[in-house]
């Protein structure tokens, strides 16, 4: 969530090489109050207002939707922003790594759950989505002490899609725009349903490569402290 002095958000002031990865210690030395998790709170923060904003006057006043969708808006662009922020300044910290994505599935979560509470999307759909990304978010934390699952292009084209076709239904719309928010979730329900299941085997694959790479380390562990031993017995019957 590489290039310019850590100072800049409160850090030691220590500058990183250019070009060069960061170290553990640059990145822990990232102070909590910067740009990139001030966003993510501002996210955070944004998600009661906006659902008081939605259901207000019975959730069906077009002007007070408008307001729910600037809302709205405003946590999506957050969203684009912190992690680009956080990566390209050194400000990865432990509260950013924990608050970020439940940021991302408080927002789209609260649009979800109040829009088919309105009536206005079917019950099937936020669950969908929902399960899907509660699911993916453990499967991360599953795997991640074998390695990262990398964002693919079609997880940020999902990300795309359920914005677009969430911020569409906030809106009041009628008419055509009506019928193509239709579509556009339709798409955003399909995008979600298949990156879930290729996130899916992407961690079985890597938790199973880590087992086996974790068990080839003990074994080579074993063989060498097997070795050592032989080596002192014959040391010892040679004295």
């Amino acid at each position: 969530m590489t290039g310019v002095p850590a100072s800049a958000a409160g850090g030691s002031g220590t500058k990183p090489v250019r070009g060069g990865k960061l170290g553990t210690a640059a990145v822990n030395q990232a102070s909590l109050w910067n740009i990139a998790n001030i966003l993510t709170m501002v996210r955070l923060l944004l998600v009661p207002g906006f659902v008081m904003l939605l259901l207000h006057n019975g959730g069906y006043d077009p002007a007070w939707r408008s307001f729910a969708w600037a809302a709205f808006a405003v946590a999506m662009i957050t969203d684009l922003f912190d992690g680009h922020l956080a990566r390209t300044y050194n400000l990865v910290t432990d509260f950013g790594k924990i608050a970020d994505p439940i940021a991302d599935k408080a927002i789209m979560g609260a649009a979800l759950i109040c829009l088919s509470y309105l009536g206005d999307l079917p019950w099937w759909v936020t669950g969908v989505i929902l399960f899907r990304e509660i699911g993916i978010t453990l499967m991360r934390f599953w795997v991640i002490r074998h390695a990262v699952i990398p964002a693919s292009r079609g997880g940020k084209m999902k990300t795309l899609a359920q914005g677009t076709a969430v911020g569409m239904y906030v809106l009041a719309l009628t008419g055509p725009l009506a019928t193509l928010r239709f579509w556009v979730m339709g798409v955003a329900v399909v995008l979600t349903v298949v990156t879930g299941l290729d996130y899916v085997r992407q961690a079985v694959v890597l938790r199973r490569k880590g087992l086996a790479a974790e068990r080839a380390a003990a074994a080579g562990l074993a063989s060498g402290a097997s070795a050592s031993a032989g080596a002192s017995d014959s040391a010892e019957a040679e004295r």
